[in-house]
């Protein structure tokens, strides 16, 4: 595996499960993914847990708060949370937790974009998100879903410097938003066909060899699949699904030219 080095400011970084059951969360994932990991033995993180893909820390998972249903989150490395906070508060974003260390992994904050969208923001210390990417069973890429491009294009733009570049084929709209020449993540345009009662979000992505056995691993497991297995021409095939508590991501197989 090749390890990740640190990230560069405005790429983003981890991503972390937020589940009712910590418990059962490890078991799932562990099945579908192979992750391992041990819960945190300090009182103060609540159970929290560094997946591990072999020897490399992929992704977290933690407790789900208050009323706030199963759901991955995606963090975005910056070189400085508080500044980044500020801005986003005045171009126009939430601020749904201010500032706070994370012993000595680093410091972070969740902001939301205009039109709600929840975001997390990472200052790494001792831990520098995910260290291997791109490879099975790995966080892969990241997309928003939102229904005012438009503003959440201005507003990760003034926050991270991210430009948007349509790149969809006929019939398929979609926007790569990129850090320079390098794309980091995905946008797509949440229209009538998407049911009201969906908020705008990001999704996390974890590479996988076979989509179609991921997908039906995901079921065995007592997951849904949302989307069955889709091929999308030049990248590869994907499937939305969700796990056992509802908290929805993508797994998907990419072509040898894109992986």
């Amino acid at each position: 595996m090749i390890r990740q080095t640190p990230y560069e400011p405005g790429t983003p970084s981890y991503a972390d499960l937020a589940s009712p059951d910590l418990d059962a969360s490890r078991a799932f994932y562990g099945a579908l993914f192979g992750w391992t990991g041990e819960a945190s033995t300090e009182p103060e993180a609540m159970g929290y847990t560094v997946f591990m893909l072999g020897d490399a820390a992929v992704a977290g998972l933690g407790p789900t708060f208050g009323d706030v249903p199963p759901h991955w989150n995606t963090y975005v490395t910056v070189a400085d949370v508080d500044a980044t906070v500020a801005t986003a508060a005045s171009a126009g974003g939430q601020v749904l937790a201010e500032p706070f260390d994370v012993f000595t992994a680093g410091r972070m904050a969740v902001i939301a974009d205009p039109s709600g969208a929840a975001l997390s923001l990472w200052q790494s210390r001792d831990h520098v998100g995910a260290e291997v990417r791109m490879e099975p069973n790995t966080l892969c890429w990241h997309e928003l879903n939102t229904r005012d491009p438009d503003a959440a294009v201005a507003f990760l733009r003034t926050l991270f410097g991210w430009e948007a570049r349509p790149v969809g084929a006929p019939g398929m709209d979609y926007t790569e938003l990129r850090l320079g020449e390098t794309g980091v993540a995905g946008l797509i345009t949440m229209d009538e066909n998407w049911p009201a009662e969906v908020p705008p979000h990001w999704m996390v992505y974890f590479a996988v060899t076979d989509c179609d056995a991921a997908a039906a691993r995901v079921t065995e497991l007592g997951g849904e699949v949302h989307v069955p297995p889709t091929d999308i021409p030049g990248v590869g095939q994907f499937s939305v699904v969700a796990d056992p508590h509802g908290a929805v991501f993508s797994v998907i197989a990419l072509n040898d030219t894109t992986s």
